[in-house]
């Protein structure tokens, strides 16, 4: 029987980089909840399986990516993704296991998903 494949949510108000991620991570095997908002979020994993990595954008309608981390109740490893001002530094303080800068390079990508899924 096969390994299962890991689950990424990526959470990602800009449609083209929410779908561009999606793309690319699809094509390294992983299975891709893409989602719209820090709400949207919140209310897939109520009822869902916990999935073993949260790709999060910070800046975003409806819930923003801070407010979603206050309310993550689940031990799920989560990926800053942010085009803004913040450090690895900060995005470790939060909680956080990974760091990425936008706009997101495809080898960076794969790279900070591998290391924080091991």
């Amino acid at each position: 029987m096969g390994s299962r494949r890991a689950m990424i949510l990526v959470v990602e108000d800009n449609d083209t980089c929410r779908e561009g991620l999606a793309v690319l991570l699809r094509g390294e095997g992983y299975e891709v909840i893409p989602l719209r908002h820090g709400q949207e979020a919140l209310d897939y994993l109520e009822g869902a399986p916990t999935p073993d990595l949260i790709l999060l954008d910070m800046l975003m309608p409806v819930l923003d990516g801070w407010n979603f981390l206050k309310r993550l109740r689940l031990p799920v490893p989560v990926i800053i993704a942010t085009g803004t001002i913040l450090t690895p530094e900060c995005a470790a303080s939060h909680g956080c296991v990974g760091f990425l800068r936008k706009p997101i390079g495809a080898e960076a990508l794969f790279t900070e998903v591998r290391r924080c899924l091991n």
